[in-house]
């Protein structure tokens, strides 16, 4: 798989893991659905596991390219600030848009 492939779809799929838990009332996305909704706890858990997820494929990812590079904590804070960002579509869909009747 080409290099530029990879790093798109490692942004996919962050992009789609990080609106997820706001979309979806089931837990981890195929677990028993909560009624009447989720809590915003859950959500928040969903969204850590979630991150670690994508952070872990564009890791496997990253080593099967070459050799796998160690990261400081500059990359995480990067890292999950752009993760945050990506869940705002969904944050704002569940929370903020207008409930009709």
């Amino acid at each position: 798989m080409n290099f530029a492939i990879e790093v798109w779809l490692v942004l996919i799929v962050a992009l789609v893991a990080a609106n997820l838990p706001f979309v979806n009332e089931r837990l981890f996305v195929v677990g028993p659905r909560r009624a009447p909704h989720k809590g915003f706890g859950w959500r928040l858990l969903e969204l850590a596991l979630l991150f670690a997820a994508s952070l872990g494929l564009g890791f496997v990812l990253e080593a099967r390219i070459g050799q796998r590079h160690e990261q400081g904590w500059e990359f995480y804070a990067a890292a999950l600030a752009m993760f945050v960002t990506f869940a705002f579509p969904g944050f704002v869909w569940r929370y903020l848009r207008r409930q009709r009747g």
